[in-house]
């Protein structure tokens, strides 16, 4: 027994080894951009039978590894954004034709591929390839949403039409085929019978605990849930472990997979998340990508059977088949996104929609279990993944158009009551000069400003933002009495016009989800009323300088000038005594200090003087 152990902790020692040092060499050759689990694989590879064969694939690391495979689809269902691939009532009222929206493009562009890669298994079972067209047919039609997300962000594509597009195309292919693949497997494992309807069931309790879980919102037992989570042990991460493993007892009871129980139970909690939960989310990265998803892929790349694939000049032949196959299936079906957008950007998303890389593993090695796939084949689909997860996001940036980069000023204030009257206002008197405003032209808002844009009955069109200035918009703010115009408003700005700062007002729950979905700021009523109260008492004198400052500007810019990048703000000698407050870097807000060291990109808080605006814009390169 001590020896075992002894041999457990080994193997698992040059595992979690391998899983930290893979991400320090892949830092170290960024220009080829390989992806972080292609290198765990192909470290598994070398240390595995097809390698030095120099660990040893015990039970313990085989547990390890299989929950890793479960918390990685757990994962990939928190990540699914049921506000994007259902539209909210009020976006199908402004919706263009249906042909033009982009659930219908991403649901055609996967029905289309699902047909296609269908149509073609089956002739590579008549190869040998699969015992299973079906199968096969959705092994090749998954998506990574680990890679296109990431490509998005990079190429700032995220928030735009276009990257809306891709990111509902991907969640649908996610999901919809690793439903299908469930129902497929349960096919094989129990046959045409009445047990096939346990998959109903299992759906039947998503829809319970999905609807439980919104009059818990209701009666507000979330918010107590929230108050606790910040109270107490990691109870967050603990309840959502819980809700994991109990999907994942659940699937297995019913004789079902266990990654659809796991993408289930993320999928729960992405719907039912609450207010909040962005630290929740980032500790169950931290543990699924910190420790047991590593072990997951390095352990692919152990049990990678390389020599049965050499030991075939068949199945080796394969590899090529499979990486065309993979790419017609999504590029031709893509070309429906033409009815939308140009020739480069419909080409280019039938490229990044091609790679694949966690679904396509995990459905590959259930096969493999149920015998529907020889060893030689189950590689080939794993050489299939590292190639397109790498070969994808290459072509698509060498085909994408560059994002255009307008020069954004001025502000946008939506809204038909007093507060939008104070509020503008107060915004001339701090130097918003340009400001346009969208609502009832009456009232304070009509003393505010000499004219109004326009005058709205229910909600703002696209052609009134128009008009307002939208296209070149930095700023809009969603102030009416009526939220759900404010939410609608929101979607407009950022994914019509692609305003960089959105800001709305909302009460709901529901409401801040969609908000969130789109990365506008969300302001709730009453917990903005309790912060200014509560900075009024606690911090008076900062209070007095942000409501009655008079020739001090607070303002954000992107640093976006190539020779300040690499310094510190010691060196950074801002003109006119201007300071930095604090410093956004991507999600992570850090409190500068003297040795603080800047990356291009980084949003700085600066306090200006009015005089020093402009020299302060145009020295670093951006505006304020």
């Amino acid at each position: 027994m001590g020896h075992e152990a002894s041999s457990t902790l080994t193997s698992l020692l040059l595992v979690t080894g391998l899983a930290v040092a893979v991400p320090l060499i892949a830092a170290r050759f960024r220009r080829i951009r390989v992806p972080v689990v292609v290198m765990e694989i192909l470290a598994g590879i070398v240390i595995g039978g097809s390698g030095f064969d120099i660990v040893d694939p015990l039970p313990t690391l085989t547990f390890l590894a299989e929950f890793g495979f479960a918390f990685l689809m757990f994962l990939a269902g928190l990540e699914v954004d049921f506000s994007l691939i259902i539209p909210r009532s009020e976006q199908r009222e402004t919706a263009e034709p249906f042909y033009r929206n982009v659930t219908f493009l991403g649901a055609a562009v996967l029905a289309g591929t699902i047909v296609l890669a269908g149509l073609i298994s089956l002739a590579l079972a008549a190869l040998d390839v699969t015992r299973s067209p079906a199968l096969m047919g959705l092994i090749l039609s998954t998506t990574s949403m680990g890679i296109v997300v990431p490509v998005l962000k990079e190429r700032r594509m995220l928030v735009s039409e276009f990257g809306q597009a891709l990111l509902v195309g991907a969640l649908l292919a996610d999901f919809v085929t690793l439903i299908l693949i469930g129902v497929v497997v349960a096919f094989y494992e129990r046959g045409l019978s009445l047990d096939l309807l346990v998959i109903l069931l299992l759906g039947v309790v998503f829809a319970a605990l999905a609807r439980v879980g919104h009059l818990l919102d209701r009666w507000n037992v979330q918010e107590r849930i929230a108050e606790l989570v910040s109270h107490s042990a990691q109870i967050g991460v603990r309840m959502a472990l819980a809700l994991l493993v109990a999907w994942e007892v659940l699937s297995e009871a019913l004789g079902l997979e266990i990654i659809l129980g796991a993408f289930l139970a993320g999928a729960l909690i992405s719907l039912l998340s609450p207010e909040g939960d962005e630290m929740l989310r980032e500790k169950l990265d931290a543990m699924g990508y910190g420790f047991f998803i590593p072990i997951f892929f390095i352990s692919v790349g152990i049990d990678f059977d390389l020599q049965s694939l050499f030991a075939s000049p068949s199945a080796l032949a394969i590899v090529p088949v499979l990486i065309v196959v993979a790419y017609f299936v999504k590029v031709v079906p893509a070309l429906l996104y033409r009815l939308r957008f140009s020739w480069r950007e419909t080409l280019s998303a039938g490229a990044l929609l091609s790679s694949r890389l966690s679904l396509i593993i995990a459905a590959s090695a259930i096969a493999l279990e149920l015998e529907l796939v020889t060893p030689a084949t189950n590689s080939a689909v794993i050489l299939l993944a590292i190639v397109t997860c790498t070969l994808s996001p290459f072509i698509f940036n060498r085909i994408a158009p560059e994002p255009e980069e307008k020069e954004r000023h001025g502000t946008i204030l939506v809204g038909d009551g007093d507060l939008a009257g104070l509020l503008a206002q107060r915004l001339v008197r701090r130097g918003r000069t340009e400001l346009a405003l969208v609502g009832d032209c009456s009232g304070r808002i009509q003393q505010a400003l000499d004219q109004c844009v326009l005058k709205f009955d229910r909600a703002p069109t696209s052609e009134a933002l128009a008009a307002a200035g939208a296209e070149r918009a930095e700023a809009l703010l969603a102030v009416g009495t009526d939220e759900t115009v404010n939410v609608e408003v929101a979607r407009l700005a950022r994914q019509t016009f692609g305003i960089p700062n959105v800001i709305a007002v909302a009460s709901s729950l529901e409401h801040y989800r969609v908000l969130r979905a789109l990365g506008a700021r969300w302001v709730q009523p009453s917990m903005a009323m309790m912060l200014s109260l509560e900075g009024a008492l606690e911090f008076p004198a900062a209070f007095d300088l942000l409501a009655r400052m008079r020739g001090i500007r607070v303002r954000e810019a992107e640093l976006r000038d190539p020779n300040l990048g690499g310094h510190t703000l010691q060196e950074l000698d801002l003109p006119g005594g201007a300071l930095v407050m604090g410093i956004r870097r991507e999600d992570e807000v850090i409190v500068p200090r003297s040795d603080t060291r800047l990356r291009l990109g980084d949003t700085l808080m600066l306090v200006v003087p009015e005089e020093q605006l402009d020299e302060v814009r145009a020295w670093l390169g951006s505006s304020l």
